[in-house]
């Protein structure tokens, strides 16, 4: 009687994987082991192991001498569960950032040939050893660890404690009363802002300085070289803040809701961490991925028009994503938001975070005395919302969106309680908006 085992399964499922020497020095089961999240132990005297002279393989493998081979059980049984689970986290840190595709390992390959031409500016052993690791840290952006929002937990840094706002603009300023200008006065109105940026693409001329109303922070306003919804993410020389607030100009925030969304973006720099949330599901009838609008528990998308962001996903977005994907979004002026979760998410291999309770935009915004819709509501803006998240699946070649269902709110917040005791005294009159 045969019995039959499904190979990937007994990998997946095991603990240690035996690595022998093969026809040649190394062998195939390595990154097999790799692969499944399997701690490969290795009997193979002398084998230097593929990109040695930058990634720490004591971190995910385990080294035993081929001689000893009746030791090997005494060895693996020896080595704690803390430091088991450590191995297999870093297999996958190392199979996902250098092995999981021919193109990383080429470009691998070329990272490591480009650190020993311009080894001045070559990424550091940490780098290399934890994630996102260096195929996503260009050097172009800043040769100091610290402006990098995966890293500052453990070099000890602290980060900057202010924001930049950047609110994108398209309808001229009517009155002091308009939805830009009260926008204005309340991100002014917080203690962490340190600039407000109105980002001008709209088809008229830019207002002029005068309109906009007195407030205590410098106030620029940025005509984009070229009129794209993407120019909201560029990496503007003025962002000089590690935070930024990005903002749709009709968008309805207190400043007590900013100040609270900035105080939990401090704690969780590399994600997005914002207000109105969407999320995506796998529809099996068109065997394809969906994106919703529907409130749900769940969520996997935060809408970049009222979050709160590290100002290198700006650099990653303008430089480092694909051109089909800028494509997609300029030809549509839609889903930039999307795509800005899509290459977080791919980064960090984390959801971002929903704060408070706020579910959606305004439907309609009044400009010149007169409301006029907004295109959340359109059924051909969403539309183009299903079509941008296929493409974008195509071309990043998965699916790295992840679904959270935490949401953090201030603590007291819906508590009946003394108004005295709550931080966020104003944020309950917010709810439901």
């Amino acid at each position: 009687m045969f019995c039959r085992w499904d190979y990937q399964l007994m990998m997946e499922n095991a603990t240690f994987c035996i690595v022998p020497r093969g026809r040649r020095l190394g062998s195939f089961r390595f990154l097999e082991a790799l692969q499944a999240g399997c701690i490969p132990v290795l009997l193979s005297n002398g084998w230097e192991l593929p990109f040695g002279e930058v990634i720490d393989w004591g971190k995910a493998t385990v080294c035993t001498d081929e001689r000893l081979l009746l030791q090997v059980p005494d060895v693996v049984r020896s080595i704690s569960k803390t430091r088991v689970h450590a191995l297999r986290q870093h297999t996958q840190v190392l199979w996902e950032n250098y092995f999981s595709s021919v193109e990383k390992i080429v470009m691998t390959t070329l990272e490591i040939i480009k650190d020993r031409i311009n080894y001045h500016v070559a990424r550091s052993y940490f780098v290399w050893n934890s994630h996102p690791g260096a195929l996503l840290l260009l050097p172009q952006f800043s040769d100091v660890l610290r402006d990098f929002p995966f890293h500052w937990r453990h070099l000890g840094t602290s980060l900057k404690s202010n924001f930049t706002a950047i609110i994108y603009a398209t309808m001229p300023i009517a009155s002091a009363s308009s939805s830009l200008s009260r926008l204005i006065k309340n991100v002014a109105k917080s203690s962490f802002a340190s600039r407000i940026m109105v980002l001008w693409n709209g088809e008229t001329a830019p207002p002029v300085v005068s309109k906009f109303p007195q407030v205590a922070v410098p106030v620029n306003i940025i005509q984009p070289p070229q009129k794209t919804i993407s120019s909201r993410f560029h990496p503007h020389l003025l962002v000089q803040t590690d935070a930024i607030l990005n903002l749709d100009e009709d968008v309805v925030l207190s400043t007590e809701e900013i100040d609270f969304a900035f105080k939990v973006w401090r704690s969780y720099p590399e994600r997005i961490v914002g207000y109105p949330a969407r999320s995506h599901y796998w529809d099996e009838s068109k065997s394809c991925w969906r994106y919703t609008s529907k409130w749900t528990n769940e969520y996997s998308i935060i809408l970049t028009g009222a979050a709160f962001y590290h100002r290198y996903y700006n650099y990653l977005y303008t430089y480092y994503l694909h051109s089909v994907l800028h494509k997609t979004v300029d030809q549509s002026q839609n889903c930039e938001d999307i795509l800005m979760n899509f290459l977080v998410s791919h980064v960090t291999k984390l959801p971002p975070i929903k704060v408070t309770q706020r579910k959606n935009y305004k439907e309609n915004v009044a400009m010149d005395g007169k409301m006029y819709p907004i295109p959340w509501n359109d059924p051909d803006h969403f539309i183009q919302r299903q079509a941008c998240m296929t493409t974008f699946v195509e071309i990043f070649g998965y699916m790295p969106l992840i679904r959270s269902s935490l949401r953090l709110d201030p603590v007291l917040f819906k508590d009946p309680v003394s108004n005295l005791r709550k931080r966020y005294r104003k944020l309950e009159l917010e709810g439901g908006k």
